[in-house]
């Protein structure tokens, strides 16, 4: 066969985190992923491990309430991003829709769109970046979509470790803002957060954003972003956003109109990588072992349970608002601008 026996790629591919498949098509590749039965493995193979690592943490904490309040709180942030897309790509306007019912362009017809749509999110939402269908060609709001499971700091689930430890910074804002609240100091796992130990959640938010948006700002101010969309406006920034955001948060996927293949974007790009994803590692290593020297305090009546309903739903809040005011202002000139345009 063409490139070797793809189907022992695929478990590596897919459970690694990693991604790159045996063909340039990825897993719209029918001997990568021959009927719809293989694209829900690989769906469930993308979602396995970093699912695995939240169930292992609570029983490593000697709490698995704690293991499923995460879950709860990845379930319900993966519902949000999935229907969002699956509503994004049904309800999209123009001549397309209006003849199959939504925007097919680059979608396997073994699969459809819900089914491209499902292995979209479990994709960008796990860190792994394989893709069985074109996600340039997924609608305005469904690549922004994508786009936001990713801007969220793939936590939904996440990559295969690096999501936990990501959701646990998520946590650990969720907590702060709710022991604040109950007038105590914030504590998690009878461990205290101050002054100390925010600083490094704070920097461990800011990094990503912080990388994606520089680099995206600098390679528009030179030029280099404009003369590689492959769209012009909203869309083409939309991909150049696509790119930088897949490179920082170790995802790896690409809206294939960018041509990230110059020597400009080479270069920006592992700088992307190397700053987006081992700077964060050495906040969360500070911070734990900031944690580590503590004692621990004791549970008393007034101390902010990390569990139950109301915790699931402040640390899904705390998710999305910081999306929202790290990357608001660039969705709006890209994937909202282009998806509520009336043109």
């Amino acid at each position: 066969m063409p490139g070797g026996p793809a189907a022992s790629w695929e478990a590596l591919k897919l459970m690694s985190g990693d991604g790159g498949g045996v063909f340039n098509a990825n897993s719209a590749h029918p001997f990568e992923n021959p009927s719809a039965w293989t694209n829900a493995v690989e769906i469930v193979l993308m979602l396995l491990i970093p699912t695995a690592c939240v169930r292992m943490y609570g029983r490593m904490t000697g709490s698995l309430k704690q293991s499923w309040t995460l879950l709860s709180v990845v379930a319900m942030l993966f519902g949000l991003l999935l229907a969002a897309g699956t509503l994004a790509q049904g309800a999209h306007t123009g001549t397309v829709t209006e003849a199959v019912g939504g925007p097919y362009e680059g979608t396997e017809t073994r699969f459809g769109i819900p089914g491209s749509t499902l292995f979209g999110v479990a994709a960008t939402g796990s860190a792994d970046g394989a893709a069985n269908a074109s996600y340039d060609s997924f609608s305005s709001l469904g690549g922004g979509v994508l786009l936001a499971a990713m801007m969220l700091g793939e936590i939904a689930p996440g990559g295969t470790g690096s999501g936990l430890y990501g959701l646990i910074v998520v946590v650990l804002v969720a907590v702060f803002i709710g022991g604040l609240m109950v007038g105590r100091t914030p504590e998690y796992l009878r461990k205290r957060l101050g002054f100390g130990e925010m600083r490094y959640v704070v920097m461990y938010a800011l990094v990503p954003p912080t990388v994606i948006l520089a680099c995206t700002g600098l390679a528009l101010s030179l030029g280099h972003g404009k003369t590689s969309m492959g769209n012009p406006g909203a869309h083409g920034l939309t991909e150049l956003i696509y790119a930088y955001t897949s490179n920082t948060n170790s995802n790896g996927s690409a809206m294939a109109g960018f041509n990230g293949a110059t020597d400009f974007h080479n270069l920006l790009m592992v700088v992307a990588m190397l700053l987006g994803r081992y700077l964060p590692m050495a906040c969360v290593l500070a911070l734990a072992g900031r944690l580590a020297g503590q004692r621990p305090g004791v549970v008393t009546v007034g101390t902010l349970r990390p569990q139950g309903a109301n915790f699931i739903v402040l640390t899904t809040a705390a998710a999305v608002i910081l999306a929202l005011l790290n990357f608001l202002p660039a969705l709006s000139l890209s994937a909202l601008a282009e998806g509520t345009s009336t043109n």
